[in-house]
């Protein structure tokens, strides 16, 4: 009875520290999904100290700081979410919102800028946060040709990848 209630325990813990058990990514499975456990206390980010865990499911944004995203809208608030998967789930639950802008990480340097402007890449070896295909931001085109070279997938705009992102 003792070694169950220690290997529960272990279970529980694991699971809530974002620990070993979240390492493992079986196919068909969202990547990191977490509650905000384990939440940096101090943030490189401006925008995660505000907006720490994505509203939507719950992950650490400083952990996936690579493929967060913030979105502005026109009266000012913002929502911060860990990926274009929970993107959209953000711009279908404000739809009588005006969006002013909406920022990516650049997948090399964590940094947010405009996703219009990104060069994103579409699919690839590199697993994705929240689905199963994966979509990567990037400043610049040449960053985006060297991933692909070196992982796959294919160049696209914020759009194409906005809508790959709302079939899934």
């Amino acid at each position: 009875m003792k070694n169950k209630l220690v290997a529960l325990f272990a279970t529980v813990y694991m699971t809530l520290s974002g620990g070993a058990a979240l390492a493992e990514h079986k196919p068909g499975h969202m990547e990191g999904h977490q509650n905000g456990a384990g939440a940096a206390a101090e943030s490189i980010h401006a925008d995660v100290k505000k907006h720490q865990a994505c509203p939507h499911c719950g992950m650490d944004r400083e952990k996936f700081a690579h493929s967060r995203m913030l979105v502005t809208y026109s009266d000012g608030s913002s929502v911060g979410v860990c990926s274009i998967h929970c993107v959209v789930t953000e711009l279908k639950a404000s739809k009588t919102k005006t969006v002013k802008l909406v920022e990516v990480a650049d997948l090399n340097t964590k940094k947010l800028f405009d996703a219009e402007k990104a060069a994103w890449v579409i699919g690839g070896s590199r697993k994705g946060v929240m689905t199963l295909t994966p979509k990567w931001a990037f400043a610049t085109k040449e960053d985006a040709a060297a991933f692909i070279s070196k992982n796959g997938g294919k160049l696209a705009t914020y759009k194409e990848a906005l809508a790959q992102a709302e079939k899934e």
